[in-house]
């Protein structure tokens, strides 16, 4: 890691403690969802809380967001081949000068070519060493005009090329987001090094992904949270203090150090 990157770093780190100590919510459970399921309570009481946002949850105010327990943001930016979330740009600036970690995501399409997403992808997403690892959302488009569904092979060629190329332009590597069904048509059963955001309302991950390890789990879309307008994706974070620290110095998940490692990986834990 550079020492520009280690100085951005330790700068985040410093405001995450100064957050926690001035009532950011480290210990104990952060309350907040218009709609709560009893089947993620365990969410509740995780002591590492986010969000992620994009275009529909207009004018953020992060600052308040990260005091009232927030410790991360990951933010849409790309979808596709040349759609860029028109809050993104904004929501960048304002979530680095508030001291809150973030990272950006991108949305991918089944009706354009990998390439083609990640030249995008690249072009507009900047190369922060103080940002979180990329992550890259894989779902059905079942909302969008594309209707193309490739075979599971062709989707996880595409898959493994933007992920390559992500972590090619960032030096992080990036995490993977996914729901039930894409899990189940295209992931299930495949390694991949990458740490995995999962998407599970109503019951824990280990009962929705089987034997996958998460290190993100989107626990509920009917969030509340100060400084945001209207209904927020809220998330929680596997571990505690320690080991979000550790994440946030290396971009690895904590239990996968030791094994990425040899492969140049999460440098700045050797």
């Amino acid at each position: 890691m550079s020492a520009f990157a280690k100085g951005t770093v330790a700068a985040m780190l410093a405001a995450l403690l100064v957050a926690c100590s001035s009532g950011g919510g480290l210990y104990g459970p952060i309350q907040g969802d218009n709609r709560p399921h009893s089947g993620v309570d365990r969410a509740r009481n995780m002591p590492i809380q986010g969000i992620d946002v994009a275009r529909y949850q207009e004018n953020i105010d992060f600052r308040q967001a990260f005091a009232s327990g927030m410790h991360f943001v990951f933010m849409k930016a790309t979808e596709g081949k040349d759609y860029l979330d028109p809050n993104f740009r904004t929501n960048w600036v304002r979530a680095r000068d508030a001291g809150m970690p973030r990272g950006a995501y991108h949305f991918m399409t089944w009706c354009s070519l990998a390439s083609e997403q990640a030249a995008w992808f690249i072009s507009q997403v900047p190369n922060d060493p103080d940002a979180l690892p990329p992550v890259l959302d894989l779902e059905w488009n079942n909302h969008s005009s594309c209707k193309t569904k490739p075979s599971r092979a062709d989707a996880l060629e595409k898959v493994r090329y933007m992920l390559d190329a992500m972590e090619r332009h960032t030096g992080k590597l990036p995490i993977i987001y996914t729901d039930m069904n894409f899990h189940r048509d295209v992931l299930e059963g495949e390694y991949f090094p990458n740490a995995f955001w999962l998407r599970s309302t109503a019951a824990e991950p280990r009962e929705r992904y089987g034997n996958r390890t998460w290190t993100f789990w989107q626990w509920t879309q009917t969030g509340v949270v100060r400084g945001v307008r209207g209904e927020v994706d809220r998330n929680a974070f596997y571990g505690g203090q320690n080991e979000w620290i550790q994440f946030l110095l290396t971009g690895c998940d904590p239990r996968a150090i030791a094994s990425l490692g040899p492969s140049g990986r999460c440098q700045s834990a050797k």
